[in-house]
């Protein structure tokens, strides 16, 4: 399958399926094409999430803020799927994702990635890449396969692009310092603290602390183990520590928002300086 994802909204998405489908390619799936606008960092996030859920595939990435610039095309081999996208950073979270789920949790994912440059044709439009350029590499990778990527003409092995990688928070036993990676639609604040800081600690009152205060708050396993709208701090489905509220925003509720520092601590001397309710 080839699957796509993008920040574009509508109706960009139905143009790139166009010319997809006008090379062949007809099993398309849509990821999400309401990722958080030029954003690649966002989008490396969700889909270092979501794209170890598929099968191997093709997967169509267009978060793109420097459309018609020098950045390059690449695209991305790891393991048995293949990334196709601007050379922004965002594929190589996923890429990185995706190979270690090829090679297994004793061996580098690095060993299962390659990249390369993709040289661009003559674009019919310089602020529309998606459609003239990565669409096009798309579905010239989906028709060859993942395998034969280097006998494609204008594909040429890669060693200097750009690469992102999720920060890592600074975790003792009790305090754990980190940032706000993203928020997504519910208000969740997903932050790069990881879950196991949580571990063991069900029950008990974590501060939370940001810029605008310390609120502390009870560590729960579910949203409804608290009364609604109020705040909470748990571990979400991807593995992060979320500060969150029960039917209500957790970005609003802790005043939090996509790269803001945030602490978290259980030590006692912490007292609260932002009310509970």
């Amino acid at each position: 399958m080839l699957t796509l994802a993008s920040d574009f909204g509508s109706p960009y998405p139905a143009a790139m399926k166009g010319v997809l489908r006008s090379r062949g390619v007809t099993d398309l799936v849509d990821v999400a094409h309401d990722l958080p606008q030029g954003d690649p960092r966002a989008a490396a996030f969700w889909l270092r999430f979501v794209l170890p859920e598929f099968p191997p595939g093709v997967h169509l990435v267009v978060v793109d803020p420097g459309v018609g610039t020098d950045r390059a095309a690449v695209c991305v081999r790891a393991g048995d799927h293949a990334l196709v996208g601007p050379d922004n950073g965002c594929l190589l979270p996923p890429a990185r994702a995706l190979a270690a789920e090829h090679v297994g949790p004793d061996a580098d994912p690095a060993d299962a990635i390659d990249v390369y440059a993709v040289d661009d044709p003559d674009p019919r439009s310089s602020t529309f890449h998606g459609r003239d350029v990565f669409a096009p590499a798309a579905a010239r990778v989906h028709e060859a396969g993942v395998d034969a990527i280097e006998s494609l003409e204008g594909f040429v092995r890669a060693d200097d692009y750009d690469d992102y990688a999720i920060p890592d928070a600074w975790v003792e036993s009790d305090t754990a310092s980190g940032e706000v990676l993203v928020v997504d639609d519910f208000g969740n604040a997903v932050t790069n603290v990881p879950g196991d800081f949580l571990e063991g600690r069900v029950g008990e009152t974590i501060a939370v602390e940001t810029a605008a205060g310390v609120r502390e708050v009870p560590v729960v396993e579910t949203f409804a183990d608290v009364d609604k709208h109020d705040p909470l701090v748990t571990v979400g489905s991807h593995g992060f520590v979320e500060c969150d509220a029960n039917q209500g925003r957790g970005d609003e509720a802790f005043d939090i928002a996509p790269g803001r520092a945030v602490t978290l601590s259980f030590e006692e001397e912490v007292s609260a300086t932002v009310p509970t309710a």
